[in-house]
């Protein structure tokens, strides 16, 4: 019997001006698909001129500069409505798309795309069976939920035993965050293998907002300001932006 991680999927992963979903922007992009564990990998990448500065804390995670993002980089409309349309056509065909910390990618898009285009995320999955988000940082959190340490995507291809060759370039860590679900499934099969590709949808949704709770709540304990969106793999947006 052939499980849904020994077939194909397709691995989504940004670099951005920033962490916040709300105001930063997209600088690059990848799509990583695969038709089988041990197939050759095919990427997309895009590489856009977000019309913004590139804060130096960015530049140094990604070494993508304002300047060769303004000769090499494309408008980021014609870019998120490409992103937006590939992703859309990945699920319409079944494939599971992997984004590892899917809330902050997948926001980040949809703002953009709101932006740029005037239209949601959710718009452009309309055929076919939707979307089947694989996030490989909320499948370790819970079938692994009291091992101690980071859970960066360096961190757990480090621990899973998976290459990660150019941390923080896009179709890299896509590449790794494919790599990374197959081991992670293949290390649970017996807990994830029998799972439809939507129930899994589904229960990473109840289990992010579990693992949010859990971490609001040591926040709150140790008086950290903090504030966790329990959201997947889309946040909400925020009333003030929404009225904006």
């Amino acid at each position: 019997m052939a499980y849904w991680f020994e077939g194909p999927l397709a691995a989504f992963d940004t670099e951005t001006t920033g962490v916040d979903v709300e105001q930063d922007r997209i600088v690059s992009a990848a799509l990583v698909v695969q038709s089988a564990p041990g197939e050759p990998a095919f990427a997309a990448c895009w590489l856009v001129d977000p019309g913004v500065p590139v804060p130096a804390a960015a530049q140094a995670v990604h070494g993508l500069s304002a300047e060769f993002l303004r000769l090499d980089g494309r408008p980021p409309g014609p870019v998120v409505e490409e992103l937006g349309r590939e992703l859309a056509a990945q699920c319409a065909a079944g494939i599971p798309l992997v984004v590892m910390n899917a809330p902050f990618d997948l926001t980040l898009l949809d703002r953009e795309l709101k932006r740029h285009r005037g239209s949601a995320l959710s718009s452009y999955f309309t055929a076919g069976p939707g979307w089947a988000v694989v996030d490989p940082r909320v499948l370790d959190k819970h079938l692994d939920r009291y091992r101690k340490g980071r859970r960066t995507l360096t961190d757990l291809c480090a621990h899973y035993g998976v290459v990660l060759d150019g941390a923080h370039d896009a179709a890299a860590d896509a590449a790794a965050s494919l790599d990374l679900v197959r081991a992670i499934a293949r290390r649970y099969a017996a807990r994830l293998a029998h799972l439809a590709l939507p129930e899994l949808h589904a229960r990473q949704a109840v289990w992010h907002a579990a693992q949010s709770r859990g971490l609001q709540a040591w926040f709150a304990a140790n008086g950290t300001p903090e504030v966790c969106d329990p959201a997947w793999p889309l946040r909400p947006e925020p009333p003030t932006t929404a009225a904006a």
